[in-house]
């Protein structure tokens, strides 16, 4: 699957975002893993100390560095070492998703890894990590685990993608990423 899904991103086209001075850029990873023949999702549940998205369902990721020199694979890489633990170059970069812009105020850029192996030794910031959610990529696609999550965004009621897993909810900015990954995925599958 690994194979497929490099190849798929690799014609696949992210939509960016306007560029918006005020939003600070970022990025995030969907870090993918196979075990018992079973492909994985790593997620993170933040902690109630960091600054934004306190107790919320994320993927490893956040603001790009000086350090990382304009490079926000970089930040997507740095930013999983820094809050879980995985080495850089246990991480293969596969593509990258659409852009996303958080109310928070952050263009996120997604890109998707694979993990070279597993099990792996996870290795959290204790300041920023509470807990790992490895969630099976089939539970994602099975129909039970979406959830609608109505808003009203700008006064229209929209529904957003949001999806369950045990007692956690996946919802917001990680969902609507989760989504376009899922999309993808299902080319990649061939379906």
């Amino acid at each position: 699957m690994r194979d497929k899904l490099r190849d798929v991103l690799a014609g696949y086209e992210p939509q960016g975002i306007e560029k918006d001075d005020s939003l600070w850029p970022a990025a995030v990873l969907v870090l993918v893993y196979e075990h018992h023949g079973r492909h994985h999702v790593v997620f993170q549940k933040r902690t109630d100390r960091v600054d934004a998205h306190k107790g919320q369902i994320s993927f490893p990721g956040g603001g790009q560095d000086p350090e990382d020199e304009g490079d926000l694979v970089r930040t997507a890489i740095r930013e999983t070492h820094e809050e879980i633990g995985v080495h850089p170059d246990h991480i293969e970069i596969l593509g990258q998703l659409d852009d996303i812009k958080t109310i928070s105020n952050f263009a996120v850029t997604p890109y998707v890894g694979w993990l070279a192996h597993y099990p792996y030794e996870w290795t959290f910031s204790d300041e920023e990590v509470a807990y790992l959610l490895e969630v099976p990529v089939d539970h994602l696609r099975h129909p039970d685990s979406y959830v609608p999550d109505r808003r009203v965004i700008n006064g229209v009621q929209r529904e957003m993608p949001a999806y369950q897993w045990q007692d956690d909810l996946i919802w917001g900015a990680t969902a609507r990423m989760l989504t376009n990954f899922l999309d993808l995925w299902r080319v990649a599958a061939g379906e």
